[in-house]
Formats: C-alpha cells, structure tokens, sequence
C-alpha cells in the first residue's frame, strides 16, 4: 500500500492551486458478519477535523432493527441516556415520521431494517468536533434501504453528545434490539488544508 485512499475535487479535475480542500482519506474500512457491534477506535482526530463514515448492506439477523452510533471518551464507551437526535423519516407509501430525543442512550440512524433477502440499509454519515475538548461532537446523516415488509425507506437527521470532551472511538450497533448483523463501514478523514 502506497498511502491512504484518497478522493477529492482534484481527483474529479476540480480545484486549482495548490490546495486540495474537502478530499476524503480512507481510515479504515471494516466488513463485518455475525457482530454485534463495529467499532472505529483509531479516529486520527489530531490530523481531521471532520470525519465522513459510510454503512453499505446493513442488514441485522432479527427482523425491524435499528442501527445506531454511540462515542468513547478516553476509551469509555458513553452508555448513559444523555444523546440529543432529531430525524425524519420517510416511506415509500408517501407517509412520514419523526423521532426526537433529548435523553437517549444511542443516536439511531438506519431505521427499521428487514432480515429477508434483499432487505439492507445503507447510510452516510458527517461527524464533526470528535477530537476538540472544548466543543460538542456532533453529526448529520442520511440514509436509504429496503425496511421490512421489503418496503423501501429512509431518513435524515443529526445528533448530538451535548457534553464538551474528546472521542476516540466511534461504536456502530443495533437499537432497542439485541441483533447480530452484517455491513460494510468504510471511516474517512476530511483533509482541511
């Protein structure tokens, strides 16, 4: 291996100069079966500012899961009920939803995924402020898939660990279900300079 994957407007033929603002430098990509959880615990937060996370082919082994994300603090898993989230969501037969919580345990974000064939969920997701003491981690997300009843679904929304302190570690897993699952999770840097 060369160095880090990268991709960016330079790659694309955008961008002049020397800068090459926005290019995404792969951390680490993990393909996981049969896990309960996936865990990023090298997040490279002296070099990046704000990191892009992908979930491709989430699919749990119990029918109606949701996956979720919950931080470390100095290799503490933060377990308490102190998450702020906000998403909407949004279903192929025209009907809608929303979710909000100033008290949760996890910030869901692929929601209500199928364990049938072809039933997976998939996502991106920004975060931002994990490697700065003095400010809230925070994210965005949006995601698609195949929820159950093979019924396409998705949602956007963002959430919020509302205390000031340093992540360095970044835990995929299910909501309000104990499930197994499988997915590909793929952590970026965004290079700001």
């Amino acid at each position: 291996m060369v160095g880090p994957t990268t991709f960016g407007y330079q790659n694309l033929g955008f961008g002049a100069g020397g800068a090459d603002f926005g290019k995404l430098e792969l951390i680490e990509t993990q393909t996981v079966s049969g896990v309960s959880a996936i865990n990023f615990t090298n997040l490279e937060t002296s070099t990046y500012d704000v990191h892009f996370l992908t979930v491709n082919d989430f699919q749990p082994a119990t029918d109606n899961v949701i996956l979720s994300i919950r931080f470390a603090e100095s290799g503490t898993l933060e377990t308490a009920a102190v998450y702020h989230v906000a998403c909407q969501e949004y279903y192929s037969n025209g009907s809608f939803s929303e979710f909000r919580s100033t008290g949760i345990s996890r910030i869901r974000f692929i929601e209500n995924t199928g364990n049938a064939t072809n039933e997976s969920g998939h996502a991106y997701v920004y975060f931002y402020n994990l490697g700065d003491s003095s400010k809230y981690s925070n994210v965005n997300f949006q995601t698609q898939g195949q929820g159950i009843d093979n019924l396409p679904i998705g949602a956007f929304g963002s959430g919020v660990l509302p205390q000031t302190s340093t992540v360095d570690e970044i835990q995929l897993g299910t909501y309000d279900v104990s499930s197994n699952f499988s997915a590909t999770a793929s952590l970026y840097g965004i290079k700001d300079s």
